[in-house]
């Protein structure tokens, strides 16, 4: 399985704002020259941009990638694809048509650019993680909540012995009897919510596989995580209609679909005669 090299500059918009100062430069000019950026060394990027070759380098490690030849090769691999549209934001008295060709622009975006983001490593482990599990946990907060809903929904089809839990009192009392043998999946765009990092680090301790599910970039939701899985929707924040969390929901189900697929798959004739069972009893009730 080879994971085709795109994503660079995804990663550097996303990360950029959360950046040290030196970092920012140099993500700066990299996303303003992308084209003469992979042809850096480091000591060149850093003299462009004001910094240095060791900056350069502490921002691919914040990056989590293993070096300037990565980050250089997710770049070129952005560079090859087609042009594709930007994130736009809705507008007070925008026209039906508007309306519409903009949501649907941000939501196709927001699947795109998690997907360059997608760790094909960890997706796999967090699958096999899944497989193994005694009982699966989800939780979230708010929109996320609605997707751990989504989630167990999914999973129950499998027969995995599932939970979905959006209050934190109610995941407390299910986190308590949590097993090493378990694995929760705390779900939180902004990688911040109080109530799931709190979850996951008491699950953590516990000794249970813990996975997130963020916005990517470090965060307190991802490093309680033994698995972080990540989506992207940094352009969503500053639109003056975040509402409902539109672009970084359809991220966040874009990623349990990936999960969910990848168990499916792994099992695939188990899965099947599961899914025939459930058709038979859902046709009965008809």
């Amino acid at each position: 399985m080879k994971q085709p090299l795109k994503g660079g500059l995804v990663m550097l918009s996303e990360m950029k704002e959360n950046l040290p100062p030196s970092e920012k430069k140099i993500a700066a000019f990299i996303l303003d020259h992308p084209h003469e950026a992979i042809h850096c060394t480091a000591a060149q990027l850093g003299e462009l941009s004001g910094t240095s070759g060791a900056a350069v380098m502490r921002l691919c490690k914040s990056l989590d990638l293993k070096g300037l030849q990565e980050l250089k090769l997710r770049i070129s691999g952005d560079l090859q694809k087609e042009v594709a549209s930007s994130y736009r934001n809705i507008q007070p008295g925008e026209e039906m048509d508007a309306i519409v060709d903009k949501v649907t622009n941000n939501n196709m975006q927001a699947i795109r650019e998690t997907t360059e983001l997608v760790d094909f490593a960890g997706l796999e482990k967090a699958g096999d993680a899944v497989v193994k599990a005694r009982r699966l946990h989800f939780f979230g907060v708010g929109a996320s909540g609605i997707i751990a809903q989504d989630a167990q929904q999914k999973f129950l089809r499998m027969n995995i012995a599932t939970s979905a839990f959006t209050d934190v009192h109610n995941a407390v009392m299910d986190i308590a009897n949590i097993k090493e043998t378990d694995v929760l999946i705390g779900i939180s765009f902004s990688g911040e919510t109080r109530e799931t990092a709190l979850v996951m680090e008491e699950a953590k301790r516990r000794g249970a596989v813990t996975i997130s599910i963020t916005r990517y970039g470090s965060n307190t939701v991802a490093s309680f995580a033994d698995i972080p899985l990540y989506i992207s929707a940094s352009r969503e924040i500053p639109a003056p209609f975040r509402s409902g969390a539109t672009s970084s929901r359809m991220g966040q189900l874009h990623m349990i679909d990936l999960l969910f697929t990848k168990v499916v798959t792994s099992h695939f004739e188990e899965a099947s005669g599961y899914f025939e069972q459930i058709q038979d009893i859902m046709t009965r009730l008809k």
